[in-house]
Order: C-alpha cells, then structure tokens, then sequence
C-alpha cells in the first residue's frame, strides 16, 4: 500500500499525542475501502443501513451528520461500506488460511475445567490427596481450609481456562490426563499441588471459529503493515532531517 498521505510534521504531532498508529490503522482501512468499492445495490444497501443506525432519517439530519464530521456524501458512502468491504478482504485472501490457524493455536483454544490445592508443605500435600483419594474429603471442602491460592475463594475449582494457560507443569500434565483424574502431589515452584482434571473443552473448527481465525490473520496482517508504514515514515524523516 501506498505511504502516508499526512504531512511528517503532523504525523509526529499525532505520535506525541500517541494517536499514530490508531490514525495509520484507519489510513489502512480506508485505502482498503477505496479499492475495493462494493457494487450499486450493495452500497445503496449498506448506506441505507447506515443511515438507520446513526439516525439520519432525513435530509437535515444527514448534513448535520455530514458538517460535524467533515465529510461529503462520499466519504458517508464509503463509511457504509466499510465493514463490508473488510468482510469481503478477509474472507477473499484469509479464510483459506483459517485452519491452519486454528490448528496453530488450538492448546490456547481448548479449555479445562479442573480442581487444584497448592499446599507449602510436602506432608500435608499428601495427606490431603489421601483423603481425597480414599474418598474421605473432597477438594470442596479441603480448599478453602487448606489451599494458599485464590482456588481456595471457589472450592478449588479453576476455569473453564485456556488449556495453555498457567504453569507448563501444570499445562503439561493436564494435556495428558483423563477426565477425572486424580493426579499425586507435584511440585511447582515453592509448591506441592494436588489437581484433579474435572473437564476438557475442546475447541472444534466450525464457522465461527474460522471467522475468528481469519479475523485474527487480518489483524495481524494490518499490524505487519502499520510497522512497515511506520518504518518507512522513519526513514522519510530521516532523510528530511
């Protein structure tokens, strides 16, 4: 895409008030809009749906509208075609990347549910699996009187969480236990941890998840060419000094 069509002077204004790359992001979005301009009868639609939504029923509302926002009748219509016009970009250069994505990320997509104590102290960690083991207690009731985390505020029940999230020891053995496993006590840091897995959410890749990816792909994508405009805006500045 092409460089900014801002002045240096007023870019470096916009980067002290720290609006830069929040300016150079909309720069994007409206070159996209601009290039790919939907045809008649969907821009007459989605115009019509923005209009409905910022209450611009009639003529006095709409040059309102138009004179407290500086814009022409133009730059409305390209306003309203802009989440259509992205839908379309994502799903035309995305979507076909979005399951692979998906496979990419799905430990961060997959959710636990699962039962944790940490205790300091090696002896009474095991003593407390005994008894949950041998069915003589139960993490609802060890929790809160033994456990030194925040799992003992919600009777020792952590998540739904990403699968991925927390210690990689923890993580780690999570992946590789069964629903309603009872692990022994392990050491994590300067704690012994008792945990019994209680759910696995796995995440499956159906049509919103795929949306989801292609979005996130987008995004990274319009971050990949902020840096670049910045970049190259740095250089311009450089060279100009």
């Amino acid at each position: 895409m092409a460089t900014s069509t801002f002045s240096i002077d007023y870019l470096r204004h916009l980067a002290k008030l720290g609006l830069l790359r929040s300016v150079l992001r909309e720069e994007l979005l409206l070159e996209l809009s601009q290039q790919n301009r939907l045809e008649p009868t969907l821009s007459d639609q989605a115009l019509h749906q923005f209009r409905q939504q910022h209450a611009l029923d009639n003529d006095e509302a709409e040059k309102k509208f138009l004179e407290q926002n500086l814009l022409s009748q133009n730059d409305l219509r390209l306003l309203a075609e802009r989440p259509i016009v992205i839908s379309n970009y994502i799903e035309a250069n995305f979507q076909r990347k979005a399951e692979a994505r998906f496979l990419q990320r799905k430990d961060s997509l997959d959710q636990v549910v699962y039962s944790l104590i940490r205790v300091g102290n090696q002896g009474l960690a095991r003593e407390l699996h005994l008894q949950i083991s041998e069915a003589e207690a139960d993490f609802p009731k060890l929790a809160p009187l033994h456990s030194e985390g925040p799992e003992r505020l919600t009777l020792g029940i952590v998540g739904p969480a990403p699968l991925n999230q927390g210690h990689p020891q923890l993580v780690q053995r999570l992946k590789g236990a069964a629903k309603g496993e009872l692990m022994p006590p392990f050491a994590i840091e300067s704690w012994w941890v008792i945990v019994r897995l209680e759910e696995r959410l796995e995440a499956s890749f159906d049509e919103e998840a795929a949306q989801r990816m292609a979005t996130e792909l987008f995004e990274e994508w319009l971050k990949e060419s902020i840096d670049q405009r910045t970049t190259t805006l740095i250089r311009q500045q450089e060279l100009n000094a």
